[in-house]
This record gives structure tokens, sequence and C-alpha cells, in this order.
């Protein structure tokens, strides 16, 4: 059965949707008539994004979005229902990797990762759940890792945040009911800027070695994404593991 059509004229909101895995599932989604709301802290990144979707004959408007701040997932969420009336889905995807030995206490970097990928995905729930629940639909895809399934040396709070996505995700799938849709996409290792944000260096240079090596394109994850958003409203795809076959 052909389902390409089960996204067209979905509204669907993206955080962290200026580069790598948002901007993939942005470009994707539009391209399959989807009208994306993209939410990024990097406006000019964002603006160059929605033109090229609007260039391709798509549909797209855009908000700094910065998801530490609970107001910034509202305005997001708002700008969606008021330009296009609705709000079908909420891409969570907007996350930071700075991993390090505990002993190097890196608390800084630990506090960025708890306040963007758990604080983020809690404040994007808190602004998409009451307008879920006065539509009687709506879908949550929640971008977690493989991380959140097991750990390693020097990711130990990496994992913590995301196996924190899952339970929080699980949690909301239960409570949700049979009105509301809850996915939770695991990606392994992604060829993302995600090395950036890392503040030692040894570690930043091993994982850019093994991400070129290895990793799978953004698109990947987004026909992940895209997947998950086409099924019929009854079906609920409740967790997606996505990874490079070379990956352990």
């Amino acid at each position: 059965m052909h389902l390409e059509g089960k996204i067209e004229n979905k509204v669907v909101v993206i955080t962290g949707a200026s580069s790598g895995i948002g901007e993939a599932t942005a470009l994707l989604l539009a391209e399959r008539g989807a009208k994306v709301v993209l939410g990024a802290r990097g406006v000019e990144r964002l603006e160059a994004l929605a033109t090229r979707i609007s260039n391709g004959g798509g549909e797209a408007v855009y908000a700094r979005t910065d998801v530490r701040r609970r107001e910034d997932l509202y305005n997001l969420v708002t700008l969606a229902c008021e330009r296009y009336g609705k709000l079908d889905v909420l891409v969570s995807n907007a996350g930071v990797m700075p991993i390090s030995p505990l002993e190097d206490l890196c608390v800084e970097d630990w506090e960025d990762m708890i306040d963007v990928n758990i604080k983020g995905v809690l404040y994007g729930i808190a602004a998409a759940l009451p307008i879920f629940r006065k539509q009687g639909s709506g879908h949550f895809v929640n971008i977690a890792s493989v991380a959140g399934h097991k750990t390693v040396p020097n990711q130990s709070v990496y994992s913590g945040t995301k196996f924190a996505v899952r339970a929080i995700s699980e949690g909301l799938r239960q409570e949700a009911g049979d009105k509301l849709r809850v996915t939770i996409i695991s990606p392994g290792i992604v060829q993302t800027n995600f090395t950036e944000g890392m503040t030692n260096p040894a570690l930043r240079d091993q994982l850019a070695a093994i991400r070129d090596k290895l990793a799978m394109t953004p698109d990947a994850v987004a026909r992940a994404i895209g997947f998950a958003i086409e099924q019929p409203a009854d079906i609920d795809v409740s967790e997606i593991v996505i990874r490079p076959t070379a990956q352990m």
C-alpha cells in the first residue's frame, strides 16, 4: 500500500531544524506535502532552509527557537496553529552531545545536555499536548539515540539524557490514550556536526574519525521519521532503532 499521501497537508513542527537530521527531515516531509514549521537557534540557516523549501514548491515558516526556553517552544507551536490552523506532529530533534569522562567534571556540559536533551523534550510536550488533546489527535516524535539503549565510557551523561527521553516518551505513550501517537527514533552515528560542541579535543577527534568512517546520512533518519508519520492514525510506531550496518 502506498502511504506517502498520509503526510500530505500535515503540519509538522521540527526543533533543531537548521542542520543534520532536522534539516533532512524538513526537506523530506515538505517534499511529501507537509507544511513544516522550523525551529532552531540559527536564524540565518532557518531562513535559507525555508527559502529552499519554498522554492521547491513546499510550505515552510520558521522562528528562532532555543529549546532550553519553555516560551520558545510555546511560541513555535503557536506559530504553527496561527499559520496553518492546527498542529499534527511535533518532532523534538534538538540535541547536544559534549561527551567527556566524568572525572573531567565538565559540569556545564552536563547541564547543557540535561537542559537541551531532556528539558527541551519536556517543554515540547508541555507546549503541544494541550493542543493535541483539544484537537483529539497529534503525534510526538522524540529523537533519542542508540546511546539510550546502552552506555559506554565517556558517554554516561549523554546516555542518561537519552535513556530519559525514551522513558518519558514511553510514559507519555501509555498516558496518551487511543487518540495520540508517540514515536521514539533512536539513531546510531549520523553524518552531522555533533562534534563541534565537544570540549574534549581528543574525544572530538576520535568521534569525528568514527563518524567519517561509519556514519549514515541524515536522510536515512528522516526516512524513518517519515515512515512513522505516514502510518494510519490508528497505528503507533513506538520505536525505530536505525544505525549503520557497520556500527556495533
